[in-house]
């Protein structure tokens, strides 16, 4: 008896120090600027940062800020390595075939930035024979391969934005596809704004682009989806959404 309540102690033990990790964040460990990129000391900081610290503290959480690399960072949720996603990714009927998300935190539209004085707009023909730089594994390389492909004389794709961003200055690729928000960070630099402008939002394809961006979470956990979903909800009530957001941006980003 006594061997057998040691036991169930030590089981107890061992669920209460599981019950009391930290949730596991992951975030892109590629420099995503405004939303998450490191800092001269190495750490992260960003708008979609302080929107994590909000979430946890709304929802009562620990939480461990877990860079991962993007490309792989769908199989470190659904491989338990993490234990949820807050890295600008968008809600689609692809992921969620694999994911489930929260309700979104922000929709923002997809725009394209091209050389000033090129001519170029975001479409089929306006892109005709150019050569289009995109982030590889995201919603904008699934859309460009989608909607562009037969018309652009290539595709290129990249491991991170800020890549296709300085292939655009160095002319190296004629436009690149992202988020306007990011695109427009883009722009505000010395560089970006000396050489390029956004040249208008790509049409709208929400099985490709989403349902704006969300909490990535493994399937069926439901408990983890409902304190993401409250605690979202919390923050855009207390208006600390809101104040994040005025630290980076000019206007809201949650969209409709």
């Amino acid at each position: 008896m006594k061997t057998v309540l040691a036991a169930l102690a030590a089981l107890a033990l061992t669920g209460a120090a599981a019950l009391a990790q930290p949730v596991r964040i992951g975030i892109a460990a590629e420099a995503y600027p405004p939303f998450a990129a490191p800092d001269a000391s190495g750490e992260f900081v960003g708008w979609e940062i302080d929107i994590i610290n909000a979430v946890c503290d709304a929802a009562g959480m620990e939480c461990a800020i877990t860079p991962v690399a993007w490309d792989g960072i769908i199989p470190a949720l659904t491989g338990g390595q993490i234990d949820a996603i807050m890295a600008s990714m968008s809600i689609t009927e692809e992921r969620m075939q694999t994911i489930d998300f929260s309700d979104p935190y922000y929709n923002t539209p997809t725009v394209v930035a091209a050389a000033k004085g090129s001519g170029i707009t975001a479409t089929p023909e306006g892109l005709a024979g150019k050569i289009l730089g995109v982030q590889v594994s995201t919603v904008h390389e699934a859309y460009a391969q989608k909607h562009f492909a037969g018309t652009v004389a290539e595709i290129k794709v990249y491991q991170t934005q800020d890549e296709a961003n300085q292939d655009l200055v160095a002319g190296r690729i004629d436009a690149t596809q992202a988020d306007s928000i990011a695109l427009d960070a883009f722009l505000a630099t010395e560089a970006g704004a000396s050489c390029c402008e956004n040249v208008g939002p790509v049409a709208d394809d929400p099985a490709v682009l989403g349902l704006g961006v969300g909490v990535g979470l493994r399937k069926g956990d439901e408990a983890m989806r409902t304190r993401f979903n409250e605690a979202i909800a919390a923050i855009r009530a207390d208006g600390t959404y809101d104040a994040v957001t005025a630290r980076y941006f000019a206007s809201s980003i949650f969209g409709s």
